[in-house]
């Protein structure tokens, strides 16, 4: 079966990006290759088994306010992109959140190759491009595990001004759990160019 990507976006010098939502049963072996390599560590799913990865993905579909896409550069994939309405989420605990505030998760694959000088920026461009116009977004919010030195760096220089180290409280749900985790927030407003 043929995926429609909701959203498509050409890249100088990379090729087109686009986000397809997740299909749970389609996609959880590569996400699960991806989440169990110790450098995803900090996603937090590197004991899980491919069955349970594809039930998390299962919950994350049902949800209005939680999204997944899988990531494609020219057809390739890459990466695994999630947004979430701030205000529904476990984030919600830790700050004031305004109207607008969408929160986003990102999980490069692995490279199968020589690494490209400016991918991973490029990607970013594609994602921020993505949340203030099609999205809707009127901030990002991120919340990197505050071990996670790569993960903030990158959004520093994406232009995130960063926010308190806080602790996300634990989720204990028979759908989900979600362990408490150390997060450094990190907060993108809108540009006023954006559509």
């Amino acid at each position: 079966m043929t995926r429609t990507a909701v959203y498509t976006h050409p890249v100088e010098g990379f090729g087109t990006v686009s986000f397809t939502p997740v299909d749970p049963a389609a996609d959880a072996e590569v996400i699960h290759s991806w989440v169990t390599e110790e450098r995803a560590r900090f996603w937090g799913m590197g004991e899980a088994s491919r069955e349970l990865v594809q039930e998390i993905y299962e919950d994350v579909d049902r949800r209005t306010t939680h999204h997944a896409f899988m990531v494609a550069l020219d057809g390739e994939q890459v990466a695994l992109f999630q947004t979430y309405d701030c205000a529904e989420d476990r984030v919600s605990e830790c700050y004031e959140v305004r109207p607008g505030d969408v929160g986003v998760h990102l999980l490069l694959g692995p490279s199968g190759g020589a690494a490209r000088h400016g991918f991973t920026g490029a990607l970013m461009e594609a994602f921020l491009t993505y949340l203030f116009t099609d999205g809707g977004a009127q901030r990002i919010v991120g919340e990197p595990d505050a071990r996670n030195a790569k993960a903030i760096a990158l959004l520093e220089r994406t232009g995130f001004e960063l926010g308190p180290e806080v602790e996300l409280p634990e989720i204990d749900l028979p759908e989900v759990y979600l362990p408490a985790k150390p997060a450094r927030l990190a907060f993108l407003t809108r540009p006023a160019t954006a559509r």
